[in-house]
């Protein structure tokens, strides 16, 4: 394991003993309140006209019915508030009611209407919740990668980003539909039967509920197992995402070196791992549902039998018999779910701490004033040092140097000596650790950031496409822009006569991360892109590594006609494409060694020159073999 996976590890283990942040449950219920005030008003509605129906049930049998039919009958000891019973006897008592027993069956519909309405309210409005508490905590997600510093995305998985911004968002958004009002009608149920149970007859409602604690003690036993299985089948289930990400992203370079069958090997391996953890989870539910159906179904034949051998006894009515039945089926399933309850309220808690740790990350910060200076393009490196945080080794060290507006400055250097660094300081992507770089006499930590950036332009050798249009990805910049300025940059970048080819023009679809374009084309769109930010600043990231030599100095050509009108910096391997700069920068395990033009550098020795006689020798060889060809 290395210490990228021991770092990740370790970071997962302290996620799951997280702490609830009461905080961000306060900014996730943001504009879902009413819905669940409507929900809660719905749920009690609910309870209570559940436990109405077996009374109303219970009066008809014991006051309507029984009566008259058995001369004698005693109604029992369950008592009805008395006036009820008042209003009751006002209109004629049982006899009328018997004569128009279509009443009873209105109550009865009425009270299970109220039941349906109140369910569908509890139902519908905790959905709506649950969906909008889903939308607040993806769009917080979302904006807050989009403002971390650059660092961040460097140091954690894209692959478990996508997981907690997808799976975890997704299981909280489940448990609160589907469990967060439960625990309270859990709880209503029990001490609403209580009560109503208790004053029919104490000793019947003791073996009523004589089986609910074993009921109880096996849901705590379920949750503390399966809490650990849900966790180990995510883990299983995000490594498998991984790696459909991964070889999905990557088909070009598994194919290219016919990797399928062991590609396949390891995605099989990882999806059987995923499966075991699985059964594991699906066999603790299955012996967890199937021992709690035991004891409910025990529970409610206690109740039955001694409910009927006391009735038989006479001392409880028919009617208090049903409402006993029926109330212990009603106590013993939302007991039953506490497991589910529970196991889902360890899940949700795990997902939110991970949630969590990714909305704790501190936001990209201003360390200066944030002006928002004209930026004309002069630029200046004063002693600039650079190291990461978790290294002690400099990537950059003591680079000095100036560029005035509307020069080229080209860098080269070995891979690793900081030539990619040196321009992501210059974005502010990263805080120099020593020195400072001025532009046009500021501190670069003097402007903000955004105001910075939109002034710096940059394509980076493997460049990001989206999967959209040509048209739509070059003026992604500005949507609005007239076809003309798309041209015009396109034309500039060597790729409009290319994109005119194509069967679709610049309505051509370019595919996931531009996978329909070869690397050279990709390159010259996003340099056309880069071209229609109009910055007074442009870096070319070794962004022409693959075009070929007479594309690369056409585009040369296209961008010395603009060199007025921004600064630019080049990397590069190949010294065609630096001999034309204002001055050529030389870095060496991350130090300036030269800097000079191409013909004061050529001159002297030193890495510069050793590259140029290399690269010269390669084309006098090529040109040679192609003559005797």
């Amino acid at each position: 394991m290395d210490t990228k996976q021991k770092k990740k590890k370790k970071k997962g283990a302290d996620t799951e003993r997280r702490p609830i942040n009461i905080k961000l449950v306060g900014r996730m219920m943001r504009g879902t309140w009413g819905y669940f005030i409507v929900a809660a008003v719905g749920l009690i509605v609910a309870v209570l006209s559940a436990y109405l129906i077996p009374i109303v049930t219970s009066f008809t049998i014991d006051y309507v019915l029984l009566p008259y039919a058995e001369e004698g009958y005693s109604a029992g000891s369950m008592s009805l508030p008395q006036r009820f019973m008042d209003w009751i006897e006002s209109i004629g008592g049982s006899a009328f009611l018997l004569k128009h027993l279509w009443i009873m069956g209105l109550a009865l519909i009425f009270v299970r209407a109220i039941n349906a309405l109140s369910s569908f309210l509890r139902s519908s409005r905790i959905a709506y919740a649950g969906e909008g508490i889903a939308k607040n905590l993806r769009d917080d997600l979302y904006g807050h990668l989009a403002n971390v510093p650059f660092d961040y995305h460097k140091h954690v998985s894209t692959g478990d980003l996508v997981q907690r911004c997808t799976s975890d968002v997704d299981t909280v958004r489940r448990f609160i539909q589907n469990q967060l009002l439960e625990i309270i009608r859990t709880v209503l149920m029990v001490v609403f039967a209580a009560v109503i149970m208790l004053r029919i007859d104490p000793m019947l409602t003791l073996w009523s509920v004589i089986i609910m604690p074993f009921l109880t003690l096996s849901s705590f036993v379920y949750f503390r197992k399966v809490t650990s299985s849900f966790e180990q089948a995510d883990e299983a289930e995000g490594t498998l995402s991984a790696a459909i990400q991964e070889n999905l992203t990557g088909v070009r370079t598994v194919r290219a070196f016919g990797q399928q069958r062991r590609e396949l090997d390891s995605f099989t391996e990882k999806n059987a791992d995923f499966k075991k953890k699985t059964f594991r989870v699906t066999a603790l539910m299955a012996y967890y549902w199937s021992a709690s159906d035991a004891f409910g179904y025990t529970q409610i034949m206690i109740s039955l039998c001694i409910g009927a051998l006391f009735a038989i006894k006479g001392r409880i009515s028919v009617g208090e018999l049903l409402v006993f039945t029926t109330y212990t089926g009603m106590l013993t399933w939302p007991v039953r779910q506490l497991g589910r309850i529970l196991a889902d309220l360890g899940k949700a808690s795990v997902s939110l701490g991970r949630i969590d740790e990714i909305l704790s990350a501190p936001l990209e910060t201003e360390p200066g004033l944030a002006l928002t200076p004209e930026i004309k393009g002069a630029v200046e490196f004063r002693g600039v040092s650079f190291r990461y945080e978790d290294s002690t080794e400099p990537v950059l060290d003591g680079i000095s140097f100036t560029a005035e507006p509307g020069q080229t400055i080209a860098i080269l250097g070995s891979t690793g000596s900081g030539k990619s660094s040196l321009v992501q300081l210059l974005q502010r992507l990263y805080t120099v650790t020593g020195g400072e770089i001025l532009i046009d006499g500021t501190n670069i930590n003097d402007i903000e950031r955004h105001h910075l950036r939109r002034s710096i332009g940059i394509v980076l050798q493997e460049p990001f496409l989206y999967s959209r249009t040509i048209m739509d990805n070059i003026r992604i910049v500005d949507p609005e822009a007239p076809a003309e300025r798309v041209y015009e940059a396109a034309g500039i970048a060597a790729i409009h006569d290319v994109v005119q080819g194509f069967e679709k023009g610049y309505d051509t679809v370019v595919g996931e991360r531009g996978v329909t374009l070869s690397g050279g084309q990709k390159q010259r769109v996003a340099i056309a892109r880069m071209l229609m930010q109009e910055a007074p600043i442009i870096i070319l990231d070794d962004s022409m590594s693959a075009v070929d030599t007479e594309t690369d100095a056409a585009i040369r050509d296209a961008l010395n006609g603009r060199r007025d009108s921004c600064t630019t910096f080049i990397i590069s391997h190949r010294i065609t494409t630096l001999c034309r700069a204002d001055k050529i920068l030389v870095l060496e395990h991350g130090r300036l060694v030269q800097q000079g033009t191409h013909d004061e550098l050529i001159r002297t020795e030193g890495l510069y020159k050793r590259i140029a006689d290399i690269q010269n020798m390669l084309e006098d060889e090529l040109e040679e073999e192609g003559g005797d060809e």
